[in-house]
């Protein structure tokens, strides 16, 4: 898998893409196309005189076709469970999954959603929100436990070498604009305690399983006192308990994550059971998580979300890294 994350093609670029590929479904969903945001991929409002959808177009080297159809299946199995998750929207020719060739020569899959309705948090959300993706989460977790995947199933895998090491999916965390070079040893001693604590916590059934990778606010909609649950573009194999680190990701630094955190705990064990194992590994996983977006920062530079962060925020995880190695506490807050 290539570390060269961002889409070389410009906005302009990938609109034409959006047009061209709207035209391969039927006449009901062609629409005002506009362009919401890009990361792994780059996704599209497409609204009708009745109705809205969402177009997701992926970037070249992340996932194959197969790769996505994995996730559409996970999806489908979610939604009969009675979980509000994004419903694909078959093509003309039947398939979910669309393929087109670019300008530059290069394959892009493409898959059309309904719209889900809903406002996204931010930061300034209640810390008691969390206890409603706390629960959700729980019921994913359950829900992949039990699930019996089809043959063809295959996503990624979320592991410390994948996340925090040079065969990294997401590149080297060294990388990272604003990181210090004298502030290395601190991150790499962190993720020597990160190995041992992963090492010993292990890959358990009950521990280890089909997880969203990325339940963080942005892929968050609140409605009508309803947590709904979008973008399992990064759904893959990993560490369950990897799903809270990822619920605060980038504002690990943020006053209010350690009641994030609490209410995350709460919101779960309401739904499931938590292990003191499951307790015990949460600093582990939530600075293996930090130093991972290090790593995307590195390589999604030119992304709104990396943009936005600002000069800081690089120091802001080297001080986590300290909190995490100094003390007991949780690796989050000031």
């Amino acid at each position: 898998m290539s570390t060269e994350q961002y889409d070389t093609l410009t906005d302009q670029q990938i609109t034409y893409l959006a047009q061209q590929l709207l035209q391969t479904y039927p006449s009901q969903y062609a629409g005002q196309i506009r362009l919401l945001c890009r990361s792994e991929n780059a996704t599209f409002k497409i609204t009708t005189a009745r109705h809205r959808y969402a177009m997701r177009i992926h970037r070249c080297g992340y996932h194959n076709k197969n790769n996505i159809l994995s996730e559409l299946a996970w999806l489908n199995a979610l939604r009969e469970t009675g979980i509000i998750v994004p419903e694909a929207i078959a093509g003309n020719n039947g398939d979910y999954v669309q393929t087109i060739t670019s300008a530059d020569g290069t394959i892009r899959h493409a898959v059309l959603f309904h719209w889900i309705d809903g406002d996204m948090p931010t930061s300034e959300v209640n810390p008691e929100s969390f206890q409603q993706l706390g629960a959700i989460t729980a019921h994913l977790h359950q829900q992949s436990r039990q699930w019996d995947k089809p043959d063809y199933f295959d996503r990624l895998l979320w592991n410390f070498q994948t996340m925090v090491t040079d065969q990294s999916h997401w590149g080297r965390w060294q990388d990272a604009p604003n990181l210090r070079q004298a502030d290395h040893p601190i991150i790499e001693e962190s993720l020597q305690q990160v190995y041992t604590a992963l090492h010993d916590y292990g890959q358990d059934a009950n521990r280890f399983g089909l997880i969203h990778a990325d339940l963080r606010l942005t892929n968050l909609l609140l409605h009508e006192g309803e947590t709904r649950v979008i973008d399992f573009d990064d759904c893959g194999m990993g560490w369950y308990m990897h799903d809270l680190a990822a619920a605060i990701s980038f504002n690990e630094h943020l006053p209010n994550a350690q009641a994030w955190v609490e209410n995350w705990i709460t919101g779960y064990e309401r739904i499931g059971h938590l292990t003191q194992a499951d307790i015990d590994i949460i600093p582990a996983m939530i600075i293996q998580r930090r130093i991972q977006m290090l790593a995307w920062t590195g390589t999604h530079a030119e992304t709104e979300m990396t943009q936005s962060l600002g000069h800081q925020w690089a120091d802001e995880s080297v001080r986590l890294c300290r909190k995490f190695l100094e003390t007991q506490a949780l690796p989050v807050g000031i």
